[in-house]
């Protein structure tokens, strides 16, 4: 099994930053993609950003690109999302997830673990 655990979040004004931190545990090796997925209040959860093995393959949100930078530290077991120009629809539960495969995938279905997630709450 892996474990997530996700750091990070709080309460920021517009226009502010955040990097949120997701760290792994147990069969590391199984998180061969690492992706950020977020849910606000009654809303579906969305895929935000996410990084292959090898950090040679992003994927972005199109309403995130330019703002949000993914990145990971396989050494410390370790994905970041740092996170600019924050607006107020950015608020949300962000939750980091892995995938066994080395096929990077934006739908949440594709994932096989997930951490409990981290809050941001961008006001304006």
């Amino acid at each position: 099994q892996v474990q997530l655990v996700e750091s990070g979040g709080g309460l920021v004004q517009a226009g502010g930053s955040l990097r949120l931190s997701c760290a792994a545990s147990g069969r590391t090796f199984s998180t061969v993609t690492m992706g950020w997925f977020r849910q606000a209040p009654g809303k579906e959860r969305e895929f935000v950003a996410a990084v292959s093995w090898s950090s040679s393959t992003t994927y972005y949100l199109d309403s995130v690109k330019g703002r949000f930078t993914i990145s990971r530290d396989n050494a410390k077991n370790t994905v970041y999302l740092q996170a600019n120009s924050l607006k107020p629809e950015d608020t949300a539960v962000y939750y980091c997830a892995a995938r066994r495969s080395s096929v990077v995938m934006t739908t949440a279905s594709a994932y096989d673990y997930w951490g409990q997630g981290t809050l941001v709450t961008v006001s304006s």
